[in-house]
């Protein structure tokens, strides 16, 4: 993906700002720098020293003023790739962008790819694989909890966590090795019982650490979340209720949701993936009988449900049925809506299953109350363990077959297997723990890990 000779260059900040950031990194880095950058001082970058920051012009090849800028420079190895780099700091017009880049293009730099200056960052050993895919899940983090999390991965939070366990393996295999190819040596001899009792303590850091991985990618990528019911129970007014605007269609009619509707919210500062389903009723309609099967379908992928009911009216047994699908199904909340009309609704033993409260979606009061709920059930970490968890699949499937290689282990040593054929085991344990940091990763999964970052990062 990369040149490790290149000196690439591209915008790193957002559209539509005041001030524009444009990053220039590698082994020429500088050399174009002082070509198109005259200083105040007059002294050129490449004899200033690493974190300096430079006020002057940027000229063209007619030597006119494109603009005034601020120009932070970087020396290797000290600086986010790890080679020579200058951040200019211009103004955010978009010709002012595009004639800098065309000057360091013009001067021997070219344009970075996705992600490509993280990926200088990885390759120079700046940051293992987990804290670059942090940087990704940084810049696109929607909620504080999300922020927190990425920014703990960042600082090397899963990356510890993993050593613990990873350096365990490795003090095995060490002290394995040492009785096996010094056997003159003073060296503890390699005892089984200690051995399956290294093995139990990994299987369950790794186990432990697994457990992370709903709440880690909830964290980062959102909460799906299924607003089911009865027919007319009022799904689509607490959808726009949520929104703040009318997003679904409401009408008296029972049965005009037919299809599933699906927007973004944050409540009780969770992030949740709204999926609005149509009312879950036995019909002989083709076209709502599709919507009911795809609400359930729903239902089985959401990490919460919640289930509307229109508290105005008692209860029907197709509603208790429903409680008890859900919460036997994902976490789930009782939405208690109507609240606004006389109550009608008695609980029974079916709806005390999950936590309930009331909403008027028309008045929108409840609202806070129901974000408190949701809250609670996907509460933040503790002070210290933000980032320390899992938050994609790949990280998740590492620690996997991770702890599927030492559940081996620890079968064929219960099977009288000799410790070097457990260990083959062991190290493929090893291996599989080295890809969430980059230690064995393959060359196709690290690219297709910064195909997510965007140019300039």
């Amino acid at each position: 993906m990369t040149g490790k000779r290149d000196t690439i260059v591209a915008v790193a900040s957002g559209t539509g700002g005041a001030i524009a950031l444009i990053r220039l990194s590698g082994p020429r880095a500088i050399a174009i720098g002082d070509r198109i950058f005259t200083g105040v001082s007059g002294s050129p970058l490449s004899r200033s020293r690493g974190f300096t920051i430079h006020f002057g012009h940027i000229r063209n090849e007619a030597d006119e003023i494109i603009d005034d800028v601020l120009v932070s420079l970087f020396r290797t190895p000290r600086s986010y790739t790890g080679e020579d780099m200058l951040e200019i700091s211009c103004h955010g017009s978009p010709f002012i962008q595009q004639e800098i880049l065309r000057l360091c293009i013009r001067e021997g730099a070219r344009m970075a790819q996705g992600g490509e200056f993280t990926l200088k960052a990885f390759l120079a050993g700046k940051m293992d694989l987990s804290q670059a895919e942090a940087v990704a899940d940084l810049l696109e983090a929607e909620t504080p909890q999300a922020v927190r999390t990425a920014a703990g991965q960042l600082t090397g939070a899963l990356s510890r966590r993993v050593e613990e366990v990873y350096s365990g393996l490795v003090d095995l295999l060490a002290h394995f090795h040492a009785v096996l190819d010094y056997p003159d040596e003073d060296i503890d001899p390699f005892r089984a019982s200690e051995l399956a009792a290294a093995l139990a303590a990994a299987t369950d850091g790794l186990s432990a650490l697994l457990e992370t991985y709903d709440r880690g990618k909830y964290l980062v990528q959102g909460v799906p979340c299924a607003i089911v019911g009865a027919p007319n129970a009022g799904k689509s007014s607490l959808l726009n209720a949520l929104l703040g605007y009318e997003r679904a269609i409401v009408t008296p009619i029972p049965g005009t949701t037919r299809d599933t509707v699906e927007e973004t919210v944050r409540l009780g500062g969770v992030l949740l993936r709204l999926i609005d389903t149509a009312g879950l009723r036995k019909t002989e309609d083709p076209v709502e009988r599709l919507g009911v099967e795809r609400s359930r379908r729903a239902m089985e992928k959401a990490g919460l449900i919640l289930v509307v009911l229109d508290q105005s009216q008692p209860a029907t047994e197709e509603d208790k049925d429903l409680v008890r699908q859900a919460v036997d199904l994902a976490p789930t909340i009782l939405v208690l809506n109507k609240a606004d009309l006389p109550r009608g609704l008695d609980f029974t033993e079916d709806l005390d299953l999950a936590p309930a409260t009331p909403v008027s979606a028309k008045t929108r009061a409840g609202l806070e109350d129901l974000g408190e709920l949701v809250a609670g059930t996907f509460p933040q970490p503790a002070a210290g363990e933000a980032g320390a968890v899992l938050t994609n699949a790949r990280q998740a499937d590492a620690v996997r077959r991770a702890a599927e290689a030492l559940g081996r282990a620890r079968a064929g040593l219960a099977a009288g297997l000799t410790p070097d054929a457990v260990l083959i085991d062991v190290e493929e344990a090893m291996e599989a723990m080295g890809e969430l940091t980059g230690r064995t990763v393959r060359e196709d999964i690290t690219n297709r890990i910064f195909e997510r970052f965007c140019v300039g990062k």
